[in-house]
């Protein structure tokens, strides 16, 4: 029986990475002290704003708002996730081969990419 010590539960935590809590981008570990929150000050700066914005109001200091444009932006690129998916679903299911599958595959990581950019 093995048992895992807080120092190596520790470190264990600490190689997962972390992402900014503005823009999901990956945040550099600096391996001392607490995790930085945030990969850049622009992006510190920009959530104090939308804290500053939704204070002493009825709207959560976490809610993400976003325009009617931003979310029919997002919309169109879930759907064009859902799309994507459905196509390799489809091709599945027909038996296509390798080559056309990748194809596919590809086309749903980019449109996975540009729906994941929504920030």
């Amino acid at each position: 029986m093995t048992s895992v010590t807080p120092a190596a539960a520790r470190d264990a935590t600490r190689a997962r990475p972390q992402s900014c809590r503005w823009c999901g981008r990956e945040v550099a570990d600096t391996g001392m002290g607490r995790r930085r929150q945030y990969c850049r000050q622009s992006c510190r700066q920009r959530a104090y704003e939308q804290r500053a914005m939704v204070k002493g109001t009825s709207v959560p200091a976490d809610a993400v708002v976003l325009s009617a444009d931003e979310a029919s932006l997002l919309s169109d690129r879930v759907y064009q996730v859902r799309c994507a998916a459905e196509d390799m679903a489809v091709a599945i299911e027909e038996g296509a081969g390798p080559a056309e599958l990748r194809q596919l595959c590809d086309a749903v990581m980019r449109a996975a990419q540009a729906a994941d950019g929504w920030r």
